[in-house]
């Protein structure tokens, strides 16, 4: 960010100040981090769940922070700013750098996917722009300003996710963050305990039109037919992008765009969709399709996303970062094939979709039955919703299965190894809250070798 006087800064954030003289001093970065402080950098004292973050504006200033922002008074003689919220502050500091840079912004939604295409975008663009993009999954109310304000001045194009699990989030960040470009990857149901249904998760998710620039573009899954007439009923001014036709393969899909074979080194239906999304916005900004397919075939996965993992002959797909219906069926889609195409048992080691609400018992039961479905030869998992999941797949499906389920995911992980064999193929898959990454340890000390 360009450097800012402390006095205007507090015009910004409209702060109360301190009564000494030195606000002349200028603020050229942000940090709300104590321990991360850069001289001339102004502190955000954030209130969080486990920490309060003005139990450390003195440690701040004392380590060179020009001045520190605050929503209760500080007894201190550097400057401090002192603001209702500090949460908000941060955001109208955000806006207002946004609103002053000449870069063009990439905005990204949906219920699944937003990392993925971010990371695409990213990885293609850069070999035309000078882009930056949000750190890992920077995408809700603290992370996207911050995402802004982390920019450098020399930034041609930035690329965000916005995230929500409750309505109103994505009209605050994208007014926050105002896109030139709006994508919305999926829907599907997710975060239902705070929506409420699949029609208020698409109100939500095209309210990242709230803030886009005149003249933008809004790209959206035209496979939805949902969110498509609900952009119709809206009148919205949009562009779809269609899934091609493609062949999934072991660690790998291939399509074809605009008569350019891609194969795109990630694994599973929903990165075609995935790559769907990121194709419609760099074709946009001028990439050709021999571009896009030259770039992609060198992108990497996510960490925790569908992540190949391989502990000596046998390949763990490491999906431990969220989890809900759409994605579990990819998931367990991907499992099944690559297992198929490569003669090697599957096994399922499910945890809990979390925030699913009333409907979490039904969609955990439909959950069971895909698995039945695809046939998947043995399934772990622990007690709650997940049980109902086991019960279903254990009374529909049509061949043997083996389903162990734990009482915890300690008591799961430590009976790993008499359920799994050497050159099986694992899916490893559940929603952030159940922490299943300690199952990903857990195979460290079963095999030798990453």
């Amino acid at each position: 960010m360009k450097p800012l006087k402390i006095k205007k800064l507090a015009e910004i954030i409209k702060a109360q100040t301190s009564e000494i003289s030195n606000f002349k001093f200028q603020i050229s970065d942000v940090s709300i981090d104590s321990r991360k402080i850069s001289p001339g950098c102004v502190f955000f004292a954030i209130k969080g769940e486990n920490h309060d973050g003005h139990d450390f504006v003195e440690q701040a200033l004392k380590s060179g922070a020009a001045c520190a922002v605050v929503q209760k008074k500080i007894e201190t003689d550097k400057p401090v700013l002192l603001v209702d919220d500090t949460i908000k502050a941060l955001g109208e500091l955000a806006k207002y750098v946004r609103e002053n840079s000449s870069y063009k912004v990439v905005a990204i939604t949906g219920s699944a996917g937003k990392t993925t295409v971010k990371n695409i975008i990213s990885h293609i663009l850069s070999d035309k722009f000078r882009c930056f993009s949000s750190p890992k999954s920077y995408n809700n109310h603290i992370g996207v300003p911050l995402t802004i304000l982390d920019a450098p001045q020399d930034t041609q194009i930035l690329i965000s996710e916005l995230g929500s699990n409750h309505i109103g989030e994505i009209s605050q960040l994208t007014r926050i963050i105002q896109p030139d470009i709006a994508v919305i990857t999926t829907i599907c149901p997710a975060h239902l305990e705070g929506f409420g249904s699949i029609d208020a998760i698409i109100e939500e998710k095209v309210s990242i039109t709230a803030g886009l620039r005149t003249g933008g573009k809004f790209f959206i899954n035209g496979s939805i037919k949902k969110l498509v007439d609900y952009c119709k009923t809206r009148k919205l001014s949009f562009e779809t992008f269609e899934v091609p036709d493609f062949k999934l393969s072991g660690d790998k899909s291939t399509f074809v765009i605009d008569n350019v074979a891609v194969s795109l080194p990630l694994i599973g239906r929903a990165n075609v969709e995935n790559a769907a999304a990121a194709w419609a916005v760099c074709k946009s900004l001028g990439i050709s399709a021999n571009q896009f397919a030259k770039s992609i075939a060198s992108v990497k996965p996510v960490d925790m996303r569908l992540e190949p993992l391989k502990f000596d002959s046998c390949l763990v797909l490491a999906d431990c970062y969220n989890a809900n219906p759409g994605s579990m069926a990819n998931a367990i889609e991907t499992l099944s094939l690559m297992a198929n195409q490569q003669g090697k048992r599957a096994v399922f080691i499910c945890g809990k979709m979390g925030e699913l609400g009333r409907d979490s018992g039904k969609l955990h039961t439909e959950l069971g039955e895909r698995i039945a479905q695809h046939k998947i030869p043995v399934l772990l998992t622990t007690k709650g919703d997940c049980e109902l999941a086991a019960d279903a797949a254990k009374k529909s499906a049509d061949c043997d299965i083996s389903i162990g389920v734990f009482e915890n995911t300690a008591q799961l992980c430590n009976n790993l190894h008499k359920f799994i064999k050497p050159d099986d193929i694992v899916l490893v898959k559940a929603s952030r809250s159940e922490r299943f990454e300690t199952v990903i340890d857990k195979f460290k000390t079963l095999f030798i070798g990453h």
